[in-house]
């Protein structure tokens, strides 16, 4: 699921509050066709969403009477750095723009930082090609007949007064939201009761407020998790950006992945184990009562105690058939503890192995289950 390089780059991006990741319409795509009945007749709120450049409003925005969507509504924070640099990707989406949404510029000529939104109610074919496509909502929102299209009177944060009155008319909420924000941002859902279905650093597992919504079972993994490429505003200089065959810069992520409350197949599929218990293949962690399993599919069928597994044991994870009783950084005993100093490394709290050198291993992030029913 990880990639370090590419973590690398994400955590430098998370820390430099650099957040402009754009999904690519592929990885939409390939995700939310798990999804489809669950949208039938719902309200979809895309809220971190600039709808000039937005892949996830253009896909609800083409699919709209294919998934039964009774509405869609997109607000961005801002213009997002692509639009602003290149104005000439606004015509190539909805043709000529009326002049009260036209973004304005400041003395210079430059534009202005201005949010806009998006509600969609209907879609058709209204330029009568047979077909319907974007330029056809374009056309709608032009016209504003049954759809509208304006600017915020704020920056359209999904914190401030007009997103969250836009929230509450939400069933679901579909988007990339900030990185450095993800803890308030899926905070923000659950205190309004949303469903939601959201791009996040798979690092979020470890944070204590999204942890114990993993652990009550009010959160859990999509399906397409791990390496991902999004589209970044040109003055992007990190690890892993590369110019695509377009002439813009893209930037591989190997660490992100969907973060949902919406069921899923996926959630109740169990988990075939083979393995068979043995002391000499799974050690005991000198600091905490329970067993180590290095990898997911290791894990043993007839073991009735506590197992430490690598957090990507989430992408497997059945409530069905597990319990996760915490992760290494609530339950471990700390070292000092336990060895004595040089012993063993310094670091946050984890899990440590015993070696045959007198010296003590530290392993990464573990979650301890326990299987429901050998």
């Amino acid at each position: 699921m990880a990639n370090t390089s590419s973590n690398k780059n994400l955590h430098k991006a998370n820390q430099a509050k650099k957040d402009e990741f754009y999904t690519q319409l592929v990885d939409i795509e390939k995700e939310l066709k798990h999804y489809k009945e669950q949208f039938r007749d719902k309200v979809v709120y895309c809220n971190c969403d600039d709808p000039f450049e937005s892949n996830f409003f253009k896909y609800f925005a083409s699919n709209f009477n294919a998934l039964g969507l009774k509405r869609l509504i997109a607000t961005s924070y801002k213009p997002s750095p692509i639009a602003n640099t290149e104005l000439k990707l606004q015509p190539s989406l909805f043709g000529d723009e009326p002049k009260v949404i036209t973004r304005q510029t400041d003395p210079k000529g430059r534009p202005k930082a201005t949010a806009n939104k998006f509600i969609i109610n209907e879609t058709g074919d209204i330029n009568g090609d047979g077909a319907f496509d974007l330029q056809d909502i374009a056309q709608q929102l032009k016209a504003n007949k049954n759809n509208e299209w304006s600017p915020l009177k704020g920056d359209g944060d999904f914190r401030s007064e007009e997103s969250i009155e836009l929230l509450k008319q939400a069933d679901i909420v579909v988007t990339n939201p900030p990185f450095s924000l993800f803890r308030e941002y899926v905070s923000q859902l659950i205190e309004y009761e949303k469903k939601f279905l959201i791009i996040g650093s798979l690092n979020a597992i470890t944070y204590k407020e999204v942890f114990k919504l993993i652990k009550n079972n009010n959160l859990w993994l999509g399906y397409n998790n791990g390496a991902k490429t999004y589209l970044v505003p040109d003055n992007y200089e990190q690890d892993n950006i590369f110019v695509g065959g377009d002439g813009k810069k893209y930037a591989k992520m190997g660490n992100t992945g969907w973060y949902t409350n919406l069921d899923i197949s996926k959630r109740h599929e169990l988990l075939t184990l083979y393995k068979k218990y043995n002391p000499e293949e799974y050690p005991m962690y000198c600091n905490y009562n329970a067993i180590e399993t290095s990898k997911v599919s290791d894990i043993p069928m007839d073991y009735d105690g506590f197992i430490g597994v690598p957090v990507t044991f989430l992408d497997k994870y059945n409530p069905g058939q597990f319990e996760i009783i915490g992760s290494s950084r609530e339950l471990c005993t700390p070292m000092a503890e336990i060895a004595k100093k040089g012993s063993y490394v310094q670091g946050g709290p984890r899990f440590y192995l015993s070696t045959n050198n007198g010296k003590y291993l530290r392993l990464y992030d573990r979650l301890v289950i326990k299987i429901k029913k050998l």
